[in-house]
């Protein structure tokens, strides 16, 4: 039985993405579409990484297609991540598409943890990524990727970012010894900051994930003012304390017109290894009710596993020694959802436009 061009548009305007919950055609996700006789090619392109989705994804629109009356169907399954909108007036850093800024306001609460999986979880989907480490102070991203030594400077003006694990990386830590105390003020920090940002060779990078230092002072305030940033990841635990700052960390993007991508709660179960008894131990349900308050996503609930720890400590984060576990499966989702949110912003549209020049004639 034949099928029509307009019967599979159809079919596939019924289909929904899991990962987004928008169907194919609407979301602009059919690049192309060729129907001949009973034989049907598509090719479907997301806007977000998703490489352990790509064969889930191929087939549903097989099995659709084929209930829909096509003998054949050959599907093929992409992603291309394109650069999205930033703060009025800045322009994006150059190799960089998008910026991730992955803030707590408050110290303790696995920010850097969540930062590093975070970047190797959009990897493992098949972006090209890297990390900043933006906490002058106490940069831990060098010992939590397992990476030593100093960047290479081959024109002696900019910084070849370090590798580990298949990520670009630039740190303060790179750069100082490791017992050297950062005894600088705030414009000192700030500066610090932009060097690393911008003068580094970052190789074009769908995401560049940075890992804010704790509060709400020069570094949070030089980031919202003067480095385009795509989005904002909130880190916190379920217990009061820690939603008091997370909150302080949301209102400050929102002031200063960064779209916050949703929330991540760390710490949020204990579950006993040799019993199964899961305990709140730092309370239950708060990123949650926060969450609702603000109109934001809770992106993924982390537990309170010492191998988390653990793994970030020997410098081999969960996607690294475990990455089909339980944890890792988990990162992966929120990574995921960060990229789908970022996808659905607007598109950054200002290398697009030719410049126009007036000139007296």
């Amino acid at each position: 039985m034949a099928i029509s061009e307009a019967d599979a548009r159809a079919i596939l305007s019924r289909l929904v993405d899991p990962n987004t919950g928008k169907d194919y055609v609407s979301a602009r996700a059919v690049r192309a579409l060729r129907v001949e006789g009973d034989s049907v090619a598509v090719e479907i392109e997301l806007g977000y990484p998703g490489r352990s989705q790509f064969e889930t994804i191929r087939r549903q629109v097989i099995e659709a297609l084929r209930a829909g009356g096509a003998a054949n169907a050959a599907v093929s399954v992409r992603s291309k991540v394109v650069a999205h909108a930033v703060q009025r007036g800045l322009k994006l850093v150059p190799g960089v598409k998008n910026i991730v800024a992955v803030a707590s306001a408050k110290g303790g609460v696995g920010k850097s943890t969540t930062a590093a999986n975070l970047a190797l979880a959009l990897a493992a989907e098949g972006a090209a990524a890297g990390v900043l480490d933006a906490d002058i102070y106490g940069p831990s991203q060098p010992t939590m990727l397992g990476i030593a030594g100093r960047p290479e400077s081959k024109d002696g003006k900019t910084l070849e970012p370090m590798e580990g694990h298949g990520l670009q990386v630039i740190s303060i830590g790179f750069l100082i010894d490791v017992d050297t105390p950062m005894i600088w003020r705030g414009p000192m920090v700030t500066q610090a900051l932009e060097q690393l940002l911008r003068e580094t060779r970052w190789r074009d990078l769908d995401y560049l994930v940075v890992d804010l230092p704790p509060g709400t002072g020069d570094i949070q305030l030089t980031l919202a003012q003067r480095v385009p940033v795509t989005g904002a990841v909130i880190v916190t635990t379920p217990q009061d304390i820690a939603l008091i700052d997370a909150r302080k960390g949301l209102k400050m993007f929102e002031k200063v017109g960064i779209p916050i991508l949703g929330v991540v709660e760390n710490m949020s179960v204990h579950v006993c290894p040799n019993c199964g008894h899961q305990s709140h131990i730092f309370g239950e349900g708060g990123a949650a009710r926060m969450c609702a308050d603000y109109g934001v996503e809770l992106l993924g609930q982390l537990p309170l596993d010492p191998a988390i720890r653990e793994q970030a400590d020997s410098g081999r984060p969960t996607l690294v020694a475990d990455p089909d576990g339980p944890a890792a499966a988990i990162y992966k989702k929120i990574a995921r959802r960060v990229a789908v949110k970022i996808a659905e912003l607007q598109k950054d549209m200002s290398g697009k436009f030719p410049n126009i020049v007036v000139q007296n004639t």
